[in-house]
C-alpha cells in the first residue's frame, strides 16, 4: 500500500477518534464512539490473523500446473466416457470389474485347460457314438436303396456309404467323420463317389430312391421333384412315374416333368407357359381338365404335331394310370 492510499481500517480509526473528541458533547456520540471502538479493535485482530495466515502461504507454479492438467484430463474423460464426472466414475468401475474377471480367468488358466481337455474328450466320445449310430443307419439305408433301385431297373447297381475319419482330435458340429455315398453302376467296375460318376438318368433314379425312403421314414409332408426324370424314357420312365405316385399316397408331391408317363400318373396336372408381350416375359399356370390333359400328354408324345394316334395313346395312358392308382 502506498503512502497516498488509506486502508479502510485507518478510516474507521479516524472516525472513531473524531467521535471520541466530541463524546463529551452528547451521550449518543459517546455510545457511537464505544461501538466503533469495539468494531475497530475486532477488525484489527482479524487483520492480524489474516496477515499471519498469508505469511504461511507459498506460491507453487508446479502445483498450479498439476491442477490444470488434472482438470484437462477430467474434461477429456468426460468427452470420451460420460457426460459428467459421475458417469466417468461409473464407467471406470465397470471396467475394473471386467478386468478383475479377466484376471481371475488368467489366474485359473490351469483349471480352464483341464476343463477344455475334459470337454474335448467328452465330445470325442459323443462323436464315436454318433459314428456307430450312423453306420447302423447306413446299413439300413443300403438295404432300402437296393430295394428301391431294383424297382427302378437299376438292380445291378451297388450303393454303399463310406466313412473316413477327420484328422486326429478334429471336431465338427456334424461329427468326427466325412460321410460319402458311393455307387458301382456296372459289375466289375470300381465303386466311386455318387456325385462324380452317375449319369443324369442314374442320378435322377438314385435321388428318387433316396427321397422315397426319407419320405417314408421322416414323415415328410411335401416333396418337390424338379426334373427328377431327366435322362430316362420307356419302361424306366414308367417305373419313375409309379414310384412318384407311390410317394404321393402319404406325402404331397409337386413334380416338374416333361415325361408323359409321369404326367399321366398325376392327380392334378398344370400347364406352365411363358409368353413375351410388349418386350416383357410373363409366366402363366393353367390347371388342365381331362380334355386338356389328353391334348398336353399327346403333345409330349408326338411333339409339336399332335395326331389322332397320339391323342388316342394319351387317352389310353390316362386310363391305365387311373386304374393303376386304384389298385
Amino acid at each position: 500500500m502506498t503512502e497516498s492510499e488509506v486502508s479502510p481500517l485507518d478510516q474507521i480509526g479516524e472516525i472513531m477518534g473524531n467521535l471520541q473528541s466530541i463524546a463529551d458533547l452528547d451521550p449518543s456520540y459517546a455510545k457511537l464512539a464505544d461501538s466503533i471502538q469495539s468494531v475497530y479493535y475486532g477488525l484489527q485482530d482479524v487483520q492480524g490473523d489474516l496477515s499471519r495466515q498469508v505469511d504461511t502461504l507459498e506460491y507453487d507454479d508446479g502445483r498450479l500446473d498439476e491442477v490444470e492438467k488434472r482438470l484437462e484430463l477430467i474434461s477429456q474423460l468426460e468427452r470420451k466416457y460420460g457426460a459428467d464426472l459421475k458417469a466417468v466414475i461409473a464407467y471406470g468401475a465397470k471396467a475394473d470389474a471386467e478386468l478383475a474377471s479377466m484376471t481371475a480367468n488368467d489366474a485359473d488358466e490351469e483349471g480352464l485347460e483341464k476343463r477344455v481337455t475334459a470337454e474335448h474328450q467328452a465330445l470325442l466320445k459323443l462323436g464315436a457314438q454318433l459314428r456307430s449310430a450312423r453306420k447302423h443307419a447306413a446299413n439300413q439305408l443300403i438295404s432300402a436303396i437296393h430295394g428301391q433301385l431294383k424297382a427302378l431297373y437299376m438292380e445291378k447297381t451297388v450303393f454303399s456309404v463310406r466313412f473316413s475319419k477327420l484328422p486326429a482330435d478334429t471336431l465338427r458340429s456334424d461329427g468326427i467323420d466325412n460321410v460319402e455315398f458311393y455307387i458301382q453302376t456296372n459289375p466289375g467296375e470300381a465303386a466311386k463317389p455318387l456325385a462324380k460318376i452317375a449319369s443324369g438318368g442314374e442320378l435322377s433314379r438314385i435321388m428318387l430312391a433316396l427321397k422315397t425312403i426319407f419320405a417314408e421314414t421322416d414323415g415328410v409332408t411335401s416333396i418337390i421333384f424338379d426334373e427328377v426324370d431327366t435322362g430316362v424314357s420307356g419302361r424306366v420312365a414308367q417305373a419313375i412315374a409309379n414310384k412318384i405316385s407311390a410317394i404321393a399316397r402319404h406325402s404331397q408331391v409337386l413334380c416338374i416333368s416333361h415325361l408323359p408317363q409321369v404326367a399321366a400318373m398325376s392327380d392334378h396336372e398344370f400347364l406352365i407357359q411363358k409368353q413375351v408381350a410388349k418386350g416383357r416375359t410373363t409366366t402363366s399356370v393353367t390347371k388342365l381338365d381331362h380334355a386338356g390333359r389328353v391334348q398336353e400328354i399327346a403333345r409330349m408324345l408326338a411333339g409339336e404335331q399332335v395326331t389322332k394316334l397320339s391323342v388316342a395313346h394319351a387317352s389310353e395312358m390316362l386310363k391305365l394310370a387311373e386304374e393303376a392308382k386304384q389298385q
